[in-house]
């Protein structure tokens, strides 16, 4: 890399920068003109269980980006020499879904509900029932009807609902909207004119006439924007917001905010029809951009949209690599107990390897990740387990190889409703997130779950923070009529499709035969969570 090209492109305000919110860490990514990182920052954060409602307060979300921003800034001077006082464009992406309410003057109503609760049975069921659209329990829209069913006060007060990066979004540059694919998370869409479901939107209305609320349900959403549109600019107080030392000038173009699933998506260049992307972290879900509608709704199964409002169907669930991390964790606290210092990313690529040594179906042994709850296995809530019989083959590859397996139990019951029931076809699948840091490990895994060959790309460790830089540097850069695959296509990713991994044989039967115990034993998991 040329540093004096890159210090230039900065100098110039042509370098673009993007910003995501995840589960446990705020990450920024500065690109260049050939959409290429040239610096970065982070701050971890861990979310809140509070009142039974998993939650980040605001203090930690404003602390959180600060921060993080001061960490880019860090990374550039030292890098560049060069203080950050301005950017072609700005994206911010955050964790999809959850409620965020606020009145006219701006207030805060409620908590904000993140992702992760499992709180809006009720009102996930009847609002599919109504719709006759599969409305998963973390979306927005059914946060809002839960908390109108629980008789809260605060709803008839709402005067504005969005998430985590709508929110920061709207305080960046005062403007009230959303990326089609975040706002696929919040409510239906219509894929024909990319916007809210007119059709649902006065079904709700009806739904709630009765409580005599003041507002109707498209008042108060944000307005939906596609990739490559301009959602506005930063303000003065944006900027003062993001920048405590002063430094960062307003004025500069913002792309619509989107959720952390729409930004994997263009991270690992799978907007295209026939393409998917699994992103495997504190979470896991699963993005399959579709050729035509599925042959009906499914529980399982989430309607959202790419980042451009093609339909996508989306397996979401709430756990992933929390209790895999947890253990490595142990062996850690094990290791220095004996005096021995290991560095955690040694420790991760050390015990993921030995998993490969293991059987194929674990040894007989069973475990389950579910720090909270789980829909597509049908837990409101959740207790991490792990489970063997006296003869099973209880070593350390297995012990492994099952907490593989098991971050990716509940992600292929709703696969195998797409693959064997609706026989969706996928040209490729591509793994990003934390899974898949560990060359070919993640990767094998996910390839015996789903039988389908798996790329990873050396850029799926940049994740969203680089995916919603490419969504700024879009905007920004796109030519007249040059839609967003042509444009990652030709002028991020150039025919670059990343290192295929084939299923093989003997691990697709042996997580075939786990799936048989996994599915079995979640009768252990229910007396756990009614016992414990």
């Amino acid at each position: 890399m040329d540093k004096i090209k890159v210090a230039e492109c900065i100098k110039s305000g042509n370098a673009v920068l993007g910003i995501e919110f995840g589960s446990t860490r705020i990450k920024a990514v500065l690109i260049d003109d050939a959409n290429h990182t040239i610096a970065s920052g982070s701050h971890d954060w861990e979310n809140q269980y509070v009142n039974n409602i998993w939650t980040y307060t605001m203090d930690d979300i404003w602390a959180g980006l600060r921060m993080c921003y001061a960490s880019l800034k860090k990374d550039v001077k030292e890098q560049y020499g060069i203080i950050l006082t301005t950017f072609g464009a700005i994206g911010f992406s955050g964790m999809m879904h959850g409620y965020l309410p606020f009145d006219k003057n701006g207030n805060q109503l409620a908590e904000f509900r993140t992702w992760r609760n499992t709180i809006t049975e009720v009102a996930s069921e009847k609002l599919s029932e109504v719709f006759q659209f599969h409305i998963p329990q973390r979306w927005s829209v059914a946060h809002l009807y839960q908390a109108v069913l629980n008789g809260e006060e605060h709803v008839k007060d709402v005067y504005f609902i969005t998430t985590l990066s709508g929110y920061i979004h709207w305080k960046m540059t005062g403007r009230k909207v959303m990326g089609i694919g975040e706002a696929a998370g919040m409510f239906p869409i219509d894929s024909a004119k990319n916007t809210w479901n007119s059709g649902m939107l006065a079904q709700f209305d009806e739904l709630v006439a009765d409580k005599g609320f003041a507002w109707k349900l498209k008042e108060i959403l944000p307005e939906v924007l596609t990739a490559g549109q301009n959602a506005g600019t930063l303000t003065e107080e944006g900027a003062k917001l993001l920048d405590v030392d002063g430094d960062l000038q307003p004025g500069i173009p913002m792309c619509p905010p989107e959720g952390d699933a729409g930004t994997g998506m263009v991270a690992t260049n799978s907007v295209a029809v026939r393409t998917g992307n699994v992103s495997a972290g504190t979470s896991v879900f699963a993005m399959a951009v579709l050729e035509h509608s599925l042959s009906k709704p499914y529980e399982e199964i989430d309607m959202v949209t790419t980042p451009a409002g093609d339909p996508v169907a989306m397996v979401h669930c709430n756990n992933c690599t929390s209790d895999l991390n947890a253990w490595v964790g142990l062996f850690r606290e094990c290791l220095e107990a004996f005096g021995v210092k290991v560095d955690m990313n040694t420790l991760f690529g050390t015990l993921y390897h030995k998993a490969l040594d293991g059987d194929a179906d674990c040894g007989g042994l069973l475990a389950y990740n579910y720090f909270s709850g789980e829909h597509i296995t049908g837990f409101e809530e959740g207790r991490p387990l792990f489970v063997r019989r006296p003869d099973s083959r209880f070593n350390l590859e297995n012990f492994m190889r099952v907490h593989l397996y098991t971050s990716l139990g509940a992600l292929k019951t709703g696969m195998d409703i797409l693959t064997k029931q609706e026989k969706v076809e996928l040209d490729k699948m591509l793994g990003h997130g934390g899974l898949f840091k560990t060359k070919g490990v993640g990767q094998k895994i996910l390839a015996a779950a789903i039988d389908t060959p798996v790329y990873v790309m050396e850029t799926a460790g940049e994740g969203g923070a680089w995916g919603i830089a490419l969504l700024a540097s879009y905007m920004k850069n796109k030519a007249d009529h040059e839609s967003l695959t042509e444009y990652l296509a030709e002028k991020v990713f150039d025919g670059e499709e990343g290192e295929r991994m084939e299923p093989v044989a003997l691990d697709v039967a042996g997580f075939e035969r786990f799936m048989e115990s996994y599915t079995a034993g979640l009768v252990i998991e229910r007396a756990a969570v009614d016992s414990i």
